[in-house]
């Protein structure tokens, strides 16, 4: 059953500022999401702005916003074929036990200068 659904979009130019930043980028990226973005070379921007709103999508399927969680506790990682996951620690992962879900699903896709990010939570 699905609890709930968000759906963010977040400017990759808004990034391209960020990507030179260490202590801004750590303020919102785990050093995994970190590491995995500057992997891609030019494609870090873009990367880095899905997984914001990612995070941004996570917690509008929750219904509570961001309030009481720490965004590096919401890490998106590739897995298995490159597929997006969402991986949740810490602040993140009690506010989902709490809002009743067992299960997040993910989707990414970037389209000119605009990354957009859909959580899907479900029981």
């Amino acid at each position: 059953m699905i609890e709930g659904i968000g759906i963010d979009a977040v400017k990759i130019s808004r990034m391209e500022k960020w990507a030179d930043n260490p202590p801004l980028l750590g303020r919102f990226f785990n050093p995994r999401e970190i590491a995995a973005a500057r992997e891609r070379g030019s494609g870090m921007s873009g990367s880095l702005a899905a997984r914001f709103a990612a995070k941004e999508a996570f917690a509008k399927a929750l219904g509570t916003g961001l309030a009481g969680i720490v965004l590096k506790d919401i890490m998106i990682l590739n897995g298995r074929n490159e597929k997006p996951e969402l991986i949740l620690e810490g602040s993140a992962l009690a506010a989902m036990k709490t809002f009743g879900a067992r299960r997040a699903h993910l989707s990414l896709t970037h389209e000119g200068d605009t990354a957009i990010a859909l959580v899907i939570l479900e029981a």
